[in-house]
C-alpha cells in the first residue's frame, strides 16, 4: 500500500473503495488484505477454527468483489466486509449444505435499470466464467460443482463426483478461490465471452437432446455433437463410451422414465445439466428424484460425462451408487 502508506486507515480505505468502484481490481486486493484479519475473526468467532472459517472469509471476499459498489459509506467497508462474513457464517450454521452460488453474487437486475446498469450487471458475470475458465481443470470442476449446482454443493458429493477425498476437496476449492481471485484481476480487462448466451444455448441443446431421445434419434444427438472418444466417467474410472450412455438412456425411456431440465451451468470447458426425474405412475419409485450430467468440453464437443444421482447418503438409493464401477447397461438400469 505504498501509495496508501501516508494516510490514516480510514482515509485509506475510502481512497481504496472509490478506486475499487472505479474498476481498479488491485485497491479491491488491497483493501480485502487490510481488511482480512478483521474478516478472518468474525469467521473464528462464530464457527471456531478450522475450514469451515476460512471458506466463509473467501466467500465473503467473493460477494465483495461483486457488491463493491453497494458500498455507500467507503469509511465503513470495515464493517461491511465484517457484516457480509458475519451473514455467510450463520447461513453456514443454519444449513450446513447452503452455498453462495457464484452466479448470484451479481445482484439481479432492477427491472427498471436502464441499458447501462443491465450491461454492467451482464458484463460482471461474464467477467466471473472467464476467469473460471483461466483456472485448471482440476480447480475449476469442484468450484462449479460447489458454487453453481443445486444438488452437487456438499463436500462429500463433491469428492464422489471427482473421485477424491472431502479433504482435497476443501484444498482444491480454497487454492481455487485463491486462484480465481487472481484470475479476475487478470481478465478485468480483457474481452469477456457471453455467459448468459452460452447458458441459454445451453438450456437449449439440454431439452433438444431429451427430445431427440424420446424421439428415438439419442444417437444421432451423440454422435454429432460429441466426442467419438467420449467417456463416461465415474470418480476417475472409465466405464464405457457413447454407446454405454446411449444403451442406458433407451433403457431408461424403455422403462416409462423421463427427465426435465431443473438447472443448467455453462461454462466453456464444463457444463452441469442438473435433472428432475419423472418416473412412470405404476413405478414411482424406480429411480432416484434427480440426476446430474456433468460434462467436459473440448474443441467444442463432449469429451468426458459423469452421471450422477444426488440423493442423500442415507438414501434407500445410495448404497454403492457413487463408489461401485458401472460394469454393463443392466447395472446402470437399475438406477435409470
Amino acid at each position: 500500500m505504498l501509495e496508501y502508506s501516508g494516510m490514516s486507515k480510514s482515509d485509506a480505505d475510502v481512497a481504496l473503495t472509490l478506486a475499487a468502484q472505479a474498476g481498479d481490481v488491485t485497491a479491491l486486493g488491497l483493501l480485502l488484505e487490510e481488511h482480512r484479519a478483521g474478516m478472518r475473526g468474525v469467521a473464528l468467532s462464530i464457527l471456531g477454527p478450522g475450514p469451515d472459517a476460512e471458506d466463509a472469509v473467501q466467500e465473503a471476499a467473493l460477494v465483495a468483489l461483486r457488491n463493491i459498489a453497494d458500498v455507500r459509506e467507503p469509511r465503513a467497508v470495515g464493517a461491511w466486509l465484517r457484516a457480509i462474513v458475519r451473514n455467510r457464517c450463520r447461513d453456514m450454521l443454519r444449513d450446513a449444505q447452503r452455498v453462495v452460488p457464484l452466479d448470484a453474487l451479481v445482484p439481479l437486475p432492477d427491472p427498471s435499470a436502464g441499458p447501462e446498469q443491465l450491461l454492467e450487471h451482464h458484463a460482471m458475470r461474464d467477467w466471473v466464467w472467464e476467469a473460471i475458465e483461466e483456472l485448471s481443470p482440476t480447480l475449476r470442476l469442484p468450484l462449479i460443482l460447489r458454487h453453481f449446482t443445486q444438488g452437487l454443493t456438499g463436500y462429500e458429493r463433491i469428492a464422489q463426483v471427482c473421485g477424491i477425498p472431502v479433504g482435497t476437496v476443501r484444498s482444491r476449492l480454497s487454492q481455487a478461490r485463491a486462484k480465481l481471485a487472481e484470475a479476475l484481476a487478470a481478465t478485468a480487462a480483457a474481452a469477456h465471452s457471453d455467459a448468459r448466451s452460452r447458458t441459454a444455448a445451453s438450456w437449449h441443446e439440454a431439452r433438444g437432446t431429451l427430445a431427440a431421445a424420446e424421439a428415438g434419434d439419442f444417437g444421432k444427438v451423440i454422435n454429432k455433437l460429441w466426442s467419438p472418444e467420449l467417456s463416461l466417467m465415474s470418480g476417475t474410472t472409465r466405464l464405457g463410451d457413447r454407446a454405454l450412455v446411449r444403451d442406458a438412456m433407451d433403457i431408461s425411456l424403455a422403462a416409462g422414465v423421463r427427465q426435465q431440465p431443473a438447472n443448467v451451468a455453462a461454462g466453456r470447458s464444463v457444463v452441469v445439466w442438473e435433472m428432475d426425474m419423472i418416473n412412470p405412475t405404476d413405478d414411482p419409485e424406480h429411480c432416484p428424484p434427480s440426476l446430474a450430467w456433468i460434462m467436459t468440453r473440448k474443441a467444442g464437443r463432449m469429451d468426458e460425462l459423469r452421471l450422477v444421482h444426488p440423493v442423500p447418503l442415507d438414501s434407500p438409493y445410495a448404497p454403492d451408487l457413487y463408489t461401485r464401477t458401472w460394469r454393463d447397461v443392466t447395472y446402470i438400469a437399475q438406477f435409470s
